[in-house]
Order: C-alpha cells, then structure tokens, then sequence
C-alpha cells in the first residue's frame, strides 16, 4: 500500500510538471523573448507605473516573476540613464501610488528623474491622490521632480505629515502566559520593545520621531526644490490640509487636474506626431542592463534582504523573497576581487540586518577585495541597518540616500516560554536533554535559568563589542565615540552622515563615480560594468528545480519557440495525453484539436 501512494504520488508530480509547470515557464518564456524584442517607436513615452511597488534590486532568480516580483530600484535608474540618451524616448509619464513610496527607493528614482529632464525631455507625473498614511510624502516627492504634476479631479490631497504604528504585545503575553525573554544592546535596540513593553519606552519614542523627522524634512526640502517654492510656504500649505484637487491646484501643490487618459493625451501631444505609449517594463526588458564600455570595469555587486548563511540551491525557486545568503554573496566579491578587468567594486547593500557570523564572512570578503587593492564603495538602498551596516562598516567609502535607514549598532535575542500558554489549553510541554547546563538553554518548554541568562547576556555582549570594534576600524571612530552613537539606535542616511557613519549622500550614480575616483580612472574615461551574483540561466534554474539536465531544459523551451504553431501544438497535447495513459492516469477525453 505505501509503495501505491508513492507511486501515485510520483505520477501526480510529473503530471502536475508535464501539464502544468513546464507549460506556464515555457509560455512565460515565450512572452518574455516577444517583449524584449519589441521595437521602440519613433516617438515614444515611456510609462512608469509605481502603484504595485518595487524591490530595490532585480532578483538574479528567473522564476522571481511567478512571485510577484515587478520593477527594482535600480532597473528603473539604470533603464532612465539608457532612455535619456535614446533620441526615439521623448518623455516619461508616472503613475503615483496613493500610498507612500519606500523614503530611499522615492530619493532615488527623483534623482533618476532629474537627470532624465536635464537631458530635456519631458516628465508628467499623475497622481490620483495621497492619502494620510505612511510615507506618502515620498510618492509626493517624486511628483514634484516632474515637469507637471497631475491629480485626478475627485482625488483628495490628504498628505500632512508622517505617521506610524507600533503593535504592543506585553499586556496580551502577560494575559495569555507567554514569557518573553530577550536581551538587548542597548536601549534604543527597539525590536524586541513590542513583546515586552505596552508603550514606547523615552528611547524608542526619540530615535523614531528623530527618523520620522529627518524623512520628513528631506521629503519637503526636495519637493520645494523641485516646485520652485520656499520650504516654509510648501510646508505650511501641506500641513493646513487636506484638499480638495481644486483646492490643492490653487495652493501650487500641484499643476493639473485631469484623470490619467487626458494625461496620456498630453504627453503624448507633447512628444510628438505619432507618439505612442511603451511600458516602463517593456522598455527595460529591450534594453537591458547598461554594460557600459571600456577596459576597465566596475563591479556591482547586489545583495538585497535578511542576512543568513548559507548559500542558494533550489528551495521555493518561484519565491520572491529576497536573502543575503552568506556563502553566494562573497563568493560574488570574491569572483570580482578574481577578475582582473575589475578595478573597483560598488557594494549595493539593502538589508534591515541579519546573523551576525553571516555578516562576518561577508564583511571578510570586503577586507580581501581592500587587500587586493580593488577599492569598495558601499551603495546603500532601503535600509543598510544592524548586519546591513556590519558588512558595509569596513569598505572605502559609504555613500547612501538621505532617508536610508542604517546605522542600528546592536543585537538582541532571546526566546519565547510558551509551556503556560500552551497549558492553559490543555497542551503540556515538557522538555528533555543532555549534556551541559547550556544545552536547553532555548528551549521554549522553560524559562532561562540565572546561569543560562548570564551565559547568554555575555554572548550578546561579546557580539556588541565587535560590532563596535569594526565600526571603530572602519569608520577610524574612537570606540568610546561609536559606543555614544550606537546603543542600537537607527539613523537616516542624512543623519549619519552628520555623526560619521556615512560618508557622502547620493544613490549608485554617485557611487559609481566614486569607485572609478578611488581606482584612479579618469572621470571622463568610460567604464564597463560587470554584475555580481550573475542572473542565474533559465536552463539551470529549470534544471535545479526539476532535476532536469540544463540541455534538457533547453529542448524544452525549444519546443516553446513553435508552441504558436496549431499542429506543433496538438502534436505536444497528444503526447501528452499517451504519457498520462502511459503513466496510470485516468484521462476522459481528448481535448478537440
């Protein structure tokens, strides 16, 4: 019976791969090989939708799509650096989310912006609101870097200010029995405040109104800029809100009304005869990535995520997760530091921390590429914070966005005592073991014992200490001066750059500049760029998957290229009904051809 359900259940798998999986990637392929081909009109706008948000880099992983994976950060500045030379691009067109956008990813894409209109093209944004929640004065940011801004006549202008939440969870584990037990280093290491607390505490209330202030002023600076306005008008106007859109165009918050087709009309007036709409992802897939060209190179290397060991190897390859896995990632500066025509490396780094032994041998990578004599220039997105700022602290040169969240020097950990919890529906745990007194030390069955807490609160501290001995290194800081700006407190890029955690405020652009500076190549000689980890084939990706042949993955996106072909199509169903035959399977009829 049991070698039954294993054949059943094996004959499900290829059926479910036959019928399902390998169909799906093979017109997935297909529509991706159409789209990159697509030819780009004679006068085109190019339409950027931020509504479904972004990544702040490109997954190397070619199944990502099927999780949901859209546009990243840096595809949208590396596509609007090609476009903005591209004589048939006449203008760009954004839609805005109501929403916030992430702080550093809006810093960014409004720089992209800027450039592109300094090439003197034309840039329209349309909004169809702001809404009062989050960070919606990013996605207000990026409007005001158009060369229009437009807004929907029933859409309401209701930014003010920023807002967060935070979920306090102590009054419900004391109700419920959970016993949390976590050290922390130090006060403003506020993570673990939401399991045991039920308010802010004065240092998680300081660091977060600081950061939400920095955000903020940055945001409204930018936009007065951009608005040609003065930053106390701009500021006033906004906060005396909300609006009407009527409302908000006699305030000079915005330029326009109109819905988004009047919008598209306009643009498109203004780009030419014949001017057609391409989109954004079109555009990019057609182009690709820059190369760039010269003899020499820089490398980028991208890391995005929860920093963990390990390396990739085929679990959830359809996720769109992103991990620094600790093994890929300095193996990617290793092969880099490896390249000769490599003379210096741009680290992108976008994580909110992670395992510090995962850190240390990346940041290990950092210190062999510096003995190579290849300078590493950290770009830093999101947030390069707690691990995120470990493996950043020793490089040359840290360059990150105004409102990047980084900094973070602290750990924490912990555990969770569930047994009472559990108790009190019945459930008893109980916990066995043996050898030392450490070795049950987490478990969830008991709480720590005075010398498993002391054990463990002198590993944190180990693990604080030489955290702050390689920020001392790298950033050449007295200990006793990272000590007064750690305490695991977060910081804006802005911020950090006034008490010496970061070096210069910008995005990769700027980073790149910088990494050519340090190799001593002239600004005005042209680079090539080469990426690390390189994008994993869709051949090897299938292969790890599946546990196919990489030559048999290119057989089968093969058959794909005639799959339009009627008879090559009913040729494919008939095999694949007499291989469910073959194979066991029930099937009721042939499909009519």
């Amino acid at each position: 019976m049991k070698q039954f359900f294993l054949t059943m259940g094996g004959v499900f798998a290829g059926l479910l791969l036959f019928f399902v999986i390998i169909p799906f990637f093979l017109i997935a392929i297909a529509i991706g090989a159409a789209s990159s081909k697509e030819p780009t009109p004679a006068n085109t706008v190019l339409e950027l939708d931020l509504r479904d948000g972004i990544t702040d880099q490109t997954p190397t992983n070619p199944f990502a799509v099927f999780g949901g994976g859209g546009l990243s950060t840096l595809q949208i500045v590396d596509t609007l650096a090609q476009a903005q030379d591209d004589r048939k691009v006449k203008a760009l067109l954004v839609r805005l989310p109501e929403g916030g956008l992430t702080p550093a990813a809006a810093d960014e894409i409004r720089q992209a912006i800027r450039r592109f209109r300094a090439s003197g093209k034309i840039v329209i944004a349309h909004s169809q609101g702001f809404m009062p929640v989050g960070t919606a004065v990013s996605s207000y940011m990026v409007g005001a870097s158009a060369s229009e801004l437009w807004m929907q006549n029933t859409a309401a202008f209701q930014l003010a200010g920023i807002s967060a939440e935070s979920v306090f969870l102590s009054r419900a584990f004391e109700r419920y029995g959970v016993n949390a037990q976590f050290e922390q280093r130090y006060e403003y290491k506020n993570a673990v405040n939401e399991f045991t607390e039920s308010d802010y505490t004065p240092a998680h209330r300081e660091a977060m109104v600081a950061w939400m202030t920095s955000i903020y002023d940055s945001a409204l600076a930018n936009a007065a800029q951009d608005r040609r306005l003065t930053l106390p008008s701009l500021k006033a106007a906004i906060e005396a809100g909300p609006y009407s859109a009527e409302q908000a165009r006699q305030r000079r918050l915005i330029d326009r009304i109109g819905h988004v087709e009047e919008a598209e009309a306009e643009v498109k007036r203004r780009a030419g005869n014949g001017a057609e709409i391409m989109e954004f992802g079109d555009y990019a897939s057609s182009v690709g990535e820059r190369t760039g060209s010269g003899s020499s190179s820089i490398a980028i290397v991208g890391a995005e995520g929860a920093i963990v060991t390990g390396r990739g190897g085929g679990a959830d390859p359809f996720g769109s997760s992103s991990m620094i896995l600790s093994d890929d990632t300095a193996k990617a500066i290793y092969d880099a530091i490896e390249d000769k025509s490599v003379k210096a490396i741009v680290f992108r780094v976008s994580s909110p921390g992670g395992s510090p032994e995962a850190s240390e041998q990346i940041l290990a990578a950092i210190r062999a590429a510096k003995a190579a004599g290849k300078p590493v220039v950290i770009s830093m997105g999101e947030y390069a914070a707690s691990g995120g700022y470990w493996i950043s602290s020793e490089a040359n040169w840290i360059v990150a966005q105004p409102s990047t969240i980084t900094g973070s020097i602290g750990v924490y950990g912990g555990k969770f005592v569930l047994a009472d919890a559990l108790g009190r529906f019945g459930i008893d745990m109980r916990n066995l073991s043996v050898g030392g007194q450490y070795a049950d030390a987490f478990s969830p069955s008991q709480p720590f014992t005075p010398e498993q807490r002391s054990a463990f609160a002198a590993q944190i501290d180990r693990t604080y200490e030489e955290f702050i001995a390689r920020v001392s290194t790298g950033r050449r800081l007295p200990p006793a001066r990272v000590r007064e700006i750690a305490r695991g407190r977060v910081w804006t890029g802005a911020q950090a750059r006034q008490i010496g955690l970061v070096d210069q405020l910008g995005g990769l652009e700027e980073a790149i500049a910088k990494a050519k500076e340090l190799a001593e190549i002239p600004a005005d000689q042209s680079v090539s760029f080469k990426r690390y980890p390189e994008p994993e084939s869709p051949w090897k990706a299938l292969s790890s998957a599946f546990g196919v042949s990489s030559e048999a993955a290119r057989v089968l996106v093969g058959i794909g290229a005639v799959m339009d072909d009627p008879q090559a199509e009913a040729t494919v169903r008939r095999i694949q009904t007499e291989r469910a035959r073959a194979s066991g399977a029930s099937v009721l009829a042939d499909q009519p051809y």
